[in-house]
């Protein structure tokens, strides 16, 4: 489990990117951190693994105070995946994905081997362990910077938006890998993302900030849709314009789920 309690973020400008936050983030689960440019989501991402000091409070994982732990050790015990997927390019993705077990001091056959296998599951094709990040395909990119995060097989995985930069096709195609890898690792996720679609897909834990960290809303998918704690969230999760408000239609026999607009949303399974 990650408990911040009262955690504030200020720069030297003088800006505070986070004021007095206080959030559990349950252990196993996906939580995704949600909200506009401006709301300290990746600033809360970076303060678990020290990225990014903290001003005051405190954030613990597992009890202990992240503040009392060796900064580079720390993040090297932390999975972290960001948008641009972060891949050494003068690096081969097999040397990538054996980044961390390697400056942990891992033997290089056994970095290489657990680097191999980590490729089958996020299922990116073995033929393109010696190639370089720039003969990747940008969801080839990704997939080896999920793999190059659970190499050291951490406990708790950081996501920075991590489909952000990819087509809609692609990005579907990720979204159900990490569904999948989920299921089998069982892993802590703080998944940041500016799509509250993909934060409902993918959550457990679903957090909607305001401006400077302020928690506007925290709960299940379900309970957000169900009960949006203010205008705010209402208008954020799309409920106010009726995005959220479905109903059926029967178009040649298939069930079609149709929002207030007229618009359709999707199709009831048999």
């Amino acid at each position: 489990m990650i408990e911040l309690r009262s955690v504030t973020k200020t720069y030297p400008d003088g800006t505070t990117a986070v004021d007095d936050l206080d959030l559990v983030i349950r252990a196993r689960e996906i939580t995704a951190l949600v909200g506009s440019s401006g709301s300290g989501k990746t600033t809360v991402l970076r303060m678990i693994n020290r990225m990014v000091e903290r001003t005051a409070g405190v954030i613990e994982i597992d009890g202990s105070d992240v503040s009392t732990m060796d900064p580079v050790k720390l993040r090297r015990s932390i999975g972290y995946v960001m948008q641009s997927s972060g891949l050494l390019p003068h690096r081969s993705t097999l040397e990538n994905i054996a980044t961390v077990p390697r400056l942990n001091g891992q033997h290089k056959s056994l970095a290489r081997t657990r680097a191999l296998e980590l490729m089958d599951t996020v299922g990116l094709d073995r033929n393109l362990a010696d190639r370089y990040p720039r003969q990747l395909s940008g969801g080839q990119q990704q997939r080896a910077g999920v793999a190059r995060a659970l190499a050291s097989d951490p406990n708790i995985l950081l996501m920075d938006e991590p489909f952000g930069a990819v087509d809609p096709i692609v990005r579907a195609e990720l979204q159900r890998e990490l569904a999948r890898l989920q299921q089998e690792l069982g892993k802590t996720i703080v998944f940041v993302t500016h799509d509250v679609d993909e934060a409902f897909l993918l959550a457990d834990q679903v957090v909607i900030l305001e401006e400077r960290g302020r928690v506007a809303q925290s709960g299940s998918p379900m309970d957000i849709l169900a009960n949006p704690a203010s205008d705010f969230v209402a208008n954020f999760i799309g409920a106010d314009r009726g995005r959220r408000q479905l109903h059926i239609e029967n178009v040649d026999g298939t069930r079609v789920l149709v929002d207030v607009t007229g618009r359709p949303a999707g199709v009831l399974s048999k």
